[in-house]
């Protein structure tokens, strides 16, 4: 099979018995889904209006309403995912109907290009990541089939020229140093999709598929060996997304950020899989691609407009993924775990940073969600990315609405503003204390089903460290993350209400080290959730003192968003949480050695003459192999 075989346009060649299937699916995932929506939006009607429904009511159980689609998605994909896993015989085959996922044989006749494009990243973890990935595909006997495009926009003279020297020393010491290429960009029009479109340009054409790396990407040669082969074995699959974790971390926020997010993932992604078949997420990394019908269907227009909203548009992933289904193409996710890594923000302020970025690029998708090019899935995969962060701001607006109906009853007795007693007694109830506790149990749901799918396994509980680490672990990732959400929210819905004045966020290189968060920064950077905390619950305690238990936990999340980010990037911690094991991930146990690779501690400098030299380090400025015209 060549290039060329896999290049032609392909029409969509779904069998009918198969759109029969995932039509089932789909319908049973959205009666669920509304069953669910529409019982809970019951049950808080039920409250609320225990004494009528009025005008503010309505906005009260709009807001509501308007948070309850995003969790209750979460819910049943952590369901269908947990019991797919115990349930089915072949769950996999079910979720992923391709040929070839057992196939560890055949040869890889096609030609890939994995391609790393990066922006003022530090290149010692740039190389470490690519040469680890290098031995690893040479370990598999495939590695002539691969080459290396590392794409850089460095725009600061020390990173760029570090760049190329650490390049140069990667094809003096590869076996394979044809197989390698550096090219920077003398000019970064479009950031990261000028980039990739650049590297398209000149390169596509001579190869089948291209396997996409961010900077801190690692990924194992039997993991990428077995994308190729299953592209090559199904000539639909424009895009097969692989289920990436987080590398282990020495900063205490990443480790409990990624110990959640582990187990919440496996269920979360399996579920969503089953549902979505064909018209699954694309996150931007981690993931092969075909490289014909992607330079052909999935090149980005310039939005209208002015940004934030308009110009470039900057979270290109799921856009490019609903093009290329679009185009008749399968885009999949692979839920199973080995081989693909990332790294995760270290502390509070850098995670905040991210989340923001990714909340403008996902809220410039208004102007796109109209487009009649989409298939029905592809637009609900774009409703979906914008929900996710308008979810939030609705829950906050629910939040102060309940607060200010609250207020409204003390401060306007016997007025058709004011908050009727017997709504306080039935939230007060244990029908009130029931809903609570719903909603939470909800919420955390892909974490929890992720957790019973590790102690249903004696084998997935040894990987984690035993069952007493993984629930100790547990318990501490459940009260980071009952922190972390209000604070987060609170920056989200400020961020969202900027958005429409024009607010906006520099798309610059990601904090990836550890680097304690002053009290000074913290301070600079939360003090409004701070303030939120304070007066929120000075308000409940001057006129719904009664209220003031339920509102514990967030209380305690932003008056101590300060001290929270503060402590969860102490090293000091990170350490102690390490020699205790909790929050670890599996390959912290047993890393594999792709993992210890790149974990291993850099060898400190040795003296030549007097001078300092980094071990990876030549002397002299290396001319890039591939630079740009």
């Amino acid at each position: 099979m060549s290039s060329t075989d896999l290049s032609a346009p392909i029409a969509d060649g779904m069998t009918a018995d198969r759109a029969r299937v995932m039509a089932r699916r789909r319908l049973l995932f959205f009666t669920l889904v509304s069953l669910t929506c529409l019982g809970l939006f019951g049950w808080m009607t039920r409250l609320v209006g225990a004494d009528g429904i009025d005008l503010f009511d309505v906005l009260v159980l709009a807001l509501y309403g308007g948070t309850l689609p995003w969790v209750v998605i979460g819910l049943w994909n952590a369901v269908i995912g947990v019991a797919l896993i115990y349930l089915k015989r072949d769950w996999l085959r079910a979720v992923v109907p391709l040929a070839g996922l057992d196939d560890a044989d055949s040869p890889i006749v096609t030609r890939t290009a994995i391609v790393m494009p990066v922006f003022n990243e530090d290149p010692e973890r740039v190389f470490k990541h690519l040469r680890a990935i290098e031995a690893s595909l040479e370990r598999t006997g495939q590695a002539d089939a691969f080459e290396f495009f590392l794409l850089s926009d460095s725009r600061i003279p020390e990173i760029f020229e570090e760049e190329e020297r650490r390049f140069e020393t990667w094809r003096r010491t590869s076996a394979h140093p044809e197989r390698l290429h550096y090219r920077r960009r003398l000019d970064n029009v479009r950031q990261k999709v000028g980039n990739l479109e650049s590297f398209c340009d000149r390169w596509g054409h001579r190869f089948a598929h291209m396997l996409v790396l961010d900077a801190d990407s690692l990924m194992s040669g039997e993991a990428i060996v077995r994308l190729v082969r299953l592209m090559q074995r199904n000539p639909r699959l424009g895009i097969l997304q692989t289920l990436v974790v987080g590398l282990p971390a020495a900063s205490p926020f990443a480790r409990m950020f990624q110990f959640g997010m582990r187990h919440g993932m496996r269920s979360y992604t399996t579920g969503s899989a089953w549902w979505q078949g064909d018209s699954g997420p694309y996150w931007g990394h981690n993931a092969i691609l075909r490289l014909a019908p992607f330079m052909r269907h999935c090149r980005l227009p310039r939005l209208p407009g002015r940004p934030p909203l308009g110009g470039e548009i900057l979270s290109h992933d799921q856009v490019e993924a609903a093009l290329m289904r679009a185009a008749g193409y399968d885009v999949r996710v692979l839920p199973v775990e080995g081989g693909s890594y990332e790294e995760n923000p270290p502390t509070l302020p850098d995670f905040i940073k991210r989340d923001l970025r990714w909340c403008q690029g996902n809220m410039q998708y208004v102007r796109l969600i109209g487009w009649k090019v989409w298939r029905p899935l592809g637009r609900l995969q774009l409703a979906l990315a914008i929900l996710m962060y308008l979810s939030p701001v609705m829950w906050m607006g629910f939040l102060f609405a309940g607060l200010l109906r609250t207020m409204a009853t003390a401060l306007f007795p016997g007025t058709d503003f004011a908050f009727m007693p017997a709504v306080w007694e039935r939230v007060a109830s244990g029908e009130g204390v029931a809903l609570f506790g719903t909603m939470m149990t909800i919420i955390f749901a892909p974490k929890i089903f992720g957790v019973i799918d590790v102690m249903l396994s004696a084998a997935k509980r040894r990987r984690y460290g035993g069952a007493l680490r993984t629930l100790a672990g547990t318990a501490v990732e459940m009260t980071f993350g009952a922190l972390l959400a209000p604070i987060v929210a609170v920056a989200q819905t400020v961020f969202v209400i900027g958005l429409m004045f024009g607010k906006k966020v520099a798309w610059n290189v990601q904090a990836r080290d550890l680097k304690t968060v002053a009290w000074s920064r913290a301070v600079r950077g939360l003090w409004l959730q701070t303030l939120c905390g304070v007066l929120f619950g000075a308000a409940l305690w001057a006129w719904a003192p009664g209220a003031l238990p339920w509102a514990v936990p967030l209380l305690a999340a932003w008056i101590l968003a300060v001290p929270f980010a503060v402590l969860t990037s102490s090293a000091r911690l990170g350490r102690l949480l390490r020699h205790v094991g909790l929050c670890a991930v599996p390959e912290e146990i047993e890393p594999t050695a792709e993992v210890a690779e790149v974990m291993a501690p850099t060898p400190l400098p040795v003296l030549v003459g007097g001078a300092v030299l980094a071990p990876t380090m030549t002397l002299g400025h290396a001319v890039p192999s591939s630079p740009e015209s």
